[in-house]
């Protein structure tokens, strides 16, 4: 075979073996999903599904609907089999209460681990949580407000005068 053929042989193949796409959206696609009006005050938007196959399937069928006024956060369950693949994930808006009790745990009679996690803002339940170190309950906001709150410089007093009192005694 001429070297010439050869080479467009090659260039043929190439063009024809596509690369593989990951099957996890990415910041690209979930722009194209950022909201520009919402139906209320604070409206934000969660990744919805019940028992997907997969994260790619629940991020890709998800409603694009906004949350009801009374939650705050996205709730994920995500459940696998012993080899740590994905049997079923399970997404939806969720209220404080919902995302209490986070994290990982094994079922024993079939060999499947569940974890859940919790997040606040606006489609932040994009990934699912796989072990300890993703599923928690992650919030941008104080979960306990309080109008008596120390300001720096009293709490700074307050250390300054404890550590003298110590340090005379």
């Amino acid at each position: 075979m001429e070297p010439m053929a050869w080479v467009l042989l090659m260039m043929n193949i190439a063009h024809w073996l596509k690369p593989v796409q990951s099957r996890d959206f990415t910041m690209k696609d979930i722009i194209q999903l950022h909201p520009s009006t919402t139906p209320h005050p604070g409206g934000f938007k969660c990744f919805t599904c019940q028992d997907a196959a997969d994260n790619y399937e629940c991020n890709r069928w998800a409603p694009d609907v906004y949350c009801p006024q009374d939650t705050k956060y996205c709730y994920t369950v995500h459940m696998m089999d012993n080899k740590g693949h994905s049997v079923a994930v399970t997404k939806r808006c969720a209220t404080l209460k919902d995302c209490l009790f986070t994290g990982c745990a094994d079922i024993t009679d079939n060999g499947r681990r569940v974890c859940s996690s919790c997040c606040e803002g606006n489609i932040c339940n994009v990934q699912v949580p796989k072990n300890e170190s993703n599923a928690i309950f992650s919030s941008t906001s104080p979960l306990i407000s309080s109008s008596r709150r120390l300001r720096p410089a009293t709490l700074s007093c307050i250390i300054l005068i404890s550590s003298f009192i110590l340090f005379t005694s």
